[in-house]
């Protein structure tokens, strides 16, 4: 997905960032086909990486597991 497809995206940054510059902002995107995208917030014209909607869940609930045992 190129930037241009992009520049629409509304950006979030975790709540856990605090502030500081090593984060990573997610948008979620499409209705029919939903995506999710990725980005460094340092760079935020550089490149994003994309997932589909089931992977980015399958994602995000592997994090929580892991957290979860730390």
């Amino acid at each position: 997905m190129s930037s241009t497809e992009l520049s629409g995206a509304l950006w979030r940054k975790s709540s856990y960032s605090n502030g500081q510059a090593n984060c990573v902002e997610v948008a979620g995107l499409g209705v029919e086909y939903p995506i999710a995208a990725v980005r460094d917030s340092k760079t935020p014209d550089g490149a994003s990486l994309t997932f589909s909607k089931e992977a980015w869940q399958r994602f995000t609930e592997a994090v929580k597991t892991i957290t979860k045992g730390s």
